[in-house]
């Protein structure tokens, strides 16, 4: 590596908040050079990340995600530890930019000394989770931060996508009952290693009740993600604290029993379908940015547009003019 990736690999060990956010922005960036820092920089610190607690966290809109986040991240300081949260917002269509900014919604952990808050854009990546969210991840551990949460912006499969790179998925319910049933595909709740019913409070909370017996009844019918294992569910609520510690005792206690079961297996099975998601996602980039592939792209596009190409047709002419001209 250069001296200069020397320097900030050294400075992100050494807690360094700005070298962190430098290092982030480094491996978010698309440059060519900048991949190859990147990944300079990555190989670097692996021997100083896997400490950390990887936490994902989705739920529905309107469940109160980011206010249970911040209720639980105050629950984790207050625990000693120092936490990472990386929000994955959607992005805008004109700048790229994050719409969300949960920053700016978490403001009051986000000043704690002990936290530190990256908001990101998933710049439409399938799955609401930024491409190298990974990347990002192993940076904030390295930094020393032993609790990441990873906050997805909910859609699609966004949350297959953060459970793939996390030890758990906790899935955050609101109290709607029969509707939030309706409203929670299977799939996601499959997934799920704790589904918390935020918005246990006031008028809610008989609702909210009611909501989690409906939940454990759901998955209990369900094929468990992890043979021997029950997915917990239980209510909380962000506004008044309530069931905020006990939702981070059963996080602790999950994540101690997935390390008694084998952690490290289960993260090497996660590093290999990260090498094949980015073999996946780097032919793409070349196939996009190949100018032979690009001269040809209109032609194409214009007569699937007009019906007289099949798509599959042009995918395979696509795939022989780029591996005609590619040197690999």
């Amino acid at each position: 590596m250069a001296s200069t990736d020397v320097d900030l690999a050294a400075a992100i060990r050494a807690g360094d908040r700005r070298a962190l956010a430098r290092g982030i922005t480094l491996v978010e960036s698309t440059r060519p050079d900048h991949r190859i820092e990147a990944t300079d920089l990555i190989e670097s610190l692996l021997p100083f990340t896997g400490g950390a607690i990887r936490i994902g966290i989705s739920g529905v809109p309107g469940s109160g995600k980011s206010s249970l986040i911040e209720a639980l991240g105050h629950q984790v300081l207050g625990d000693g530890h120092h936490l990472a949260v990386l929000a994955v917002d959607p992005s805008s269509s004109i700048s790229g930019g994050s719409i969300l900014g949960d920053k700016t919604r978490m403001s009051d952990l986000g000043r704690h000394e002990r936290a530190y808050i990256r908001p990101s854009p998933s710049s439409g990546t399938l799955g609401g989770v930024a491409r190298r969210t990974r990347e990002a991840l192993l940076l904030c551990e390295a930094a020393g931060f032993r609790v990441v949460l990873v906050e997805t912006v909910g859609v699609g499969q966004s949350e297959v996508a953060v459970a793939d790179i996390v030890d758990l998925f906790v899935l955050v319910a609101s109290p709607t009952g029969g509707d939030e049933l309706q409203g929670i595909k299977r799939g996601i709740m499959e997934l799920a290693d704790l589904i918390a019913v935020n918005k246990a409070d006031g008028e809610l909370e008989a609702a909210a009740q009611r909501a989690m017996g409906d939940l454990r009844h759901a998955v209990h019918l369900l094929r468990p993600k992890r043979p021997g294992w029950e997915v917990g569910v239980a209510t909380c609520s962000a506004r008044t604290g309530a069931g905020v510690p006990e939702l981070w005792a059963a996080i602790e206690a999950a994540h101690a029993r997935l390390v008694a079961d084998g952690l490290d297996n289960l993260r090497a099975q996660q590093g290999v379908a990260w090498m094949w998601s980015e073999v996946t996602e780097t032919l793409l980039d070349r196939l996009r940015d190949h100018p032979a592939v690009r001269d040809r792209l209109p032609e194409l596009v214009a007569a699937v547009a007009a019906g007289s190409t099949a798509p599959a047709r042009a995918v395979q002419l696509l795939l022989d003019t780029f591996l005609d001209h590619e040197t690999l």
